[in-house]
């Protein structure tokens, strides 16, 4: 079996790629849910009829399931609400164009960081320039690496390039670009991506933030509205709720004042805070304190501020 991390992670791993996470919920005789199984997306086909959607999933079989009896994630649906967008496959022109400059890089530093060039020159025939072509290939390649950067060519000959160099066109800046564009297919600050150009110690913490409030949360509500739903059911006191606290600690300073300040308006105990930080429980600690130094404005009134 899988642990609950590692359903979690096939889930989401089928959500952010085929565009899907589908999981399979297996009931006793009663009705209670007592395992769970993921399916693979690309097995499964959704379908429609009458107002009745049911899963089909071939899997050294074809066996037909109820919506209630499948945990459905997907990335996005489509206007009829059953098919799905996959991201790769909806953005593929700009992640195509992220593993192309990558690999055009890749080609161009292990040619000595040359671009691709034709030869001119006087050729007797097409094998003769052929074979110019295969010489002068070969010794580029070897003065690539003995970190050499001159070549002799015979009188009359000429190397021209065809393509852009490096700095022209301006590679550095375009896979930075590409990192930009992967970042918004999923909703995620660069920062998460390892692109610190733009990051300072102050907004990469706030990109956290950011990234808990307009990413994370929109998932954790959809997963937790679909598990409610297919675990649960309707108007059951049970539930699912993910707790992201974790996620927006911040700096050490950050949650002693929180914490400071919940404490002392009576929102939790000291107890209470000392879990969140995954300190040692006390039972005196379990009492709601208050500040005494507060009072209604009315118990002010007609106080006299003059000095007697």
């Amino acid at each position: 079996g899988l642990s609950s991390f590692e359903w979690r992670k096939y889930l989401f791993d089928g959500v952010f790629t085929t565009g899907r996470g589908l999981s399979y919920i297996e009931r006793n005789n009663s009705g209670r849910v007592v395992n769970i199984f993921p399916i693979d997306p690309s097995k499964a086909t959704v379908k429609l009829s009458n107002g009745v959607k049911t899963y089909e999933v071939k899997d050294g079989g074809k066996k037909t399931y109820e919506a209630r009896e499948i945990i459905d994630i997907p990335f996005m649906l489509k206007s009829d609400m059953v098919s799905h967008r996959a991201p790769i496959t909806t953005c593929k022109e700009a992640i195509g164009m992220a593993i192309a400059a990558t690999q055009y890089g890749s080609k161009v530093f292990q040619s000595g960081g040359l671009p691709p060039a034709v030869i001119q020159g006087p050729f007797a025939s097409g094998a003769t320039a052929q074979r110019a072509s295969d010489d002068i290939a070969a010794t580029m390649a070897k003065l690539a690496n003995e970190g050499k950067s001159l070549l002799a060519l015979p009188q009359g000959h000429e190397i021209k390039g065809v393509g852009f160099s490096p700095e022209q066109m301006q590679l550095i800046e375009l896979q930075r670009f590409l990192i930009e564009q992967v970042a918004r297919i999923y909703s995620l600050p660069p920062v998460f991506l390892q692109d610190l150009t733009h990051g300072t110690f102050s907004n990469t913490e706030q990109q956290d933030l950011h990234f808990v409030k307009h990413t994370v949360k929109r998932w954790v509500e959809q997963v937790e509205q679909e598990l409610n739903l297919k675990l649960f059911g309707r108007g059951s006191n049970r539930f699912v709720e993910f707790n992201v606290d974790g996620l927006l600690r911040g700096d050490i300073k950050t949650r002693m004042e929180a914490h400071s300040t919940a404490i002392q308006n009576g929102i939790y105990t000291p107890a209470h805070a000392a879990k969140m930080e995954n300190h040692p429980h006390h039972d005196e600690a379990d009492k709601v304190f208050i500040q005494g130094g507060t009072m209604p404005i009315e118990s002010v009134e007609g106080q006299s501020n003059d000095p007697e």
